[in-house]
């Protein structure tokens, strides 16, 4: 097997930068000073394996078994199943192997760290839930409690989140759902169901070949690690099947494209009230959009989607809670935390570094293909929807606002560059494929992730 020029220097530039990133917080005091303007006390505080938001700790779990099976089954069997399979069962099977495969990875730190209690730490939406009794009050007062050192500030995931996260666990407590294993649960459920979204809309906007290209990457993918251990999870899969919908019905892929325009607008304006970075994923829907057929079909998709949407705006707007008014003091609340604790100097090109251990360095060879400018008009397609997350992501690293945790806070998108290998060559597929497994099952068994 040949690599191919673009994929061997997309790697290695990859790997410099990963390496980069570990060393440098661990250098002498006065190289670290000019270069990071924070001393190694600091990153062993506040993050202990930099880039990556944990702490070093080789272990294993009752997952690591199931994981590993997971992942060589993916690695032998995955590519040619992806091609035999009738397509429904292809996007079925994504989802239930992301699903087992984020379940496995998260149980390798353990029931009760690596799942069900990782929602119940001290800074996480449950520990708010019990305090919500009026849902409207909530809303309405949501703003003014968003800045800390206030008697009932909000603490600090759904302080720095619209209010959208903290009204999806309280909605699933009020129906007899509390608590962290079901909370999970949810984020592991929807947060999985991602890898069916990509390949849906993969195979809306370039083709059946390339979705099934990219299927066994997307279900085993190393963003897995955060997928069923956070909510950002839950986010991402919200996200995905907005960009799908709005994919299909562009492409005009489904029987009632006004129809399936306006869902994909209620799911897009619902998660920017689950992560003001959700606005960035507007990137992605532009890219989407840049492949219908002419600027009517994309117009025809585009109004009743910003409709819809909007509508999701009123409505919170009605209860008392403007979007703009939460992201001006969520900035505040941000730089009153461990924000000046993470020099800009250091996360503004580590933060990539962590999209490298989140994406595998499969990802990363595809992502090494995506600028052939070529190709790109002969199928633009999957090279647009990886140009998307790519500027999305590098717009929410210049924000300096994603400084640290963002193999956590950027699965929305990365889990989209995770589809980028389906533009290596066929014959490469399980060598990629192996990688990305691998390096998964390393970060997840040599540190003991936050997340």
């Amino acid at each position: 097997m040949q690599i191919g020029r673009r994929e061997a220097v997309a790697v290695v530039v990859a790997v410099v930068l990963v390496v980069a990133a570990f060393v440098v917080p661990h250098l002498h005091f006065g190289i670290v000073t000019p270069l990071i303007n924070a001393t190694p006390e600091r990153f062993r505080t506040f993050a202990g394996t930099a880039p990556i938001f944990g702490w070093w700790n080789a272990h294993v779990g009752w997952g690591t078994g199931p994981a590993i099976l997971i992942g060589v089954a993916a690695v032998l069997w995955g590519p040619t199943l992806a091609q035999r399979l009738p397509w429904r069962a292809v996007t079925l099977a994504a989802w239930a192997t992301s699903c087992l495969w984020a379940f496995s990875l998260a149980m390798i730190d353990g029931w009760q760290r690596g799942f069900a209690g990782r929602l119940t730490a001290r800074h996480e939406y449950l520990r708010q839930v019990p305090t919500i009794t009026d849902i409207p009050e909530a809303l309405s007062s949501f703003s003014r409690r968003i800045l800390d050192y206030q008697p009932d500030s909000w603490i600090t995931h759904v302080s720095g989140h619209p209010p959208g996260a903290l009204l999806t666990f309280v909605w699933l407590d009020r129906i007899g759902l509390g608590g962290g294993a079901w909370a999970g649960l949810l984020c592991l459920l929807v947060g999985s169901s991602a890898a069916a979204a990509i390949i849906v809309a993969v195979r809306a906007v370039a083709d059946k070949e390339t979705a099934r290209l990219a299927a066994p990457f997307v279900a085993v993918a190393p963003t897995a690690v955060w997928v069923a251990v956070s909510a950002d999870g839950y986010f991402a899969g919200v996200a995905a099947w907005g960009i799908a919908l709005l994919a299909l019905a562009t492409r005009q892929k489904v029987r009632v494209p006004l129809l399936v325009a306006g869902f994909a607008g209620v799911l897009l304006g619902w998660a920017i009230f689950l992560n003001y970075g959700l606005a960035l994923i507007a990137f992605l829907a532009l890219a989407v959009l840049t492949t219908a057929v002419d600027w009517q079909s994309a117009l025809r998709t585009l109004v009743p989607a910003a409709l819809m949407a909007g509508f999701v705006v009123g409505v919170f707007f009605a209860f008392g809670f403007w979007w703009f008014d939460g992201y001006q003091l969520v900035q505040e609340r941000y730089w009153q935390g461990i924000a000046v604790d993470r020099p800009f100097q250091y996360w503004s090109w580590a933060n990539f570094a962590s999209v490298v251990c989140a994406i595998g360095l499969g990802s990363v060879a595809g992502i090494g293909r995506a600028f052939n400018i070529a190709a790109i008009r002969r199928t633009p397609g999957l090279h647009v929807l990886i140009l998307g997350a790519l500027l999305a992501i590098v717009c929410a690293d210049l924000s300096m606002l994603s400084k640290a945790e963002t193999e956590r806070i950027w699965l929305p998108f990365t889990m989209w560059l995770t589809a980028a290998p389906a533009l290596l060559p066929p014959q490469s597929h399980r060598f990629w494929l192996s990688l990305n497994v691998i390096g998964a099952l390393a970060v997840n068994s040599f540190i003991l992730t936050n997340w």
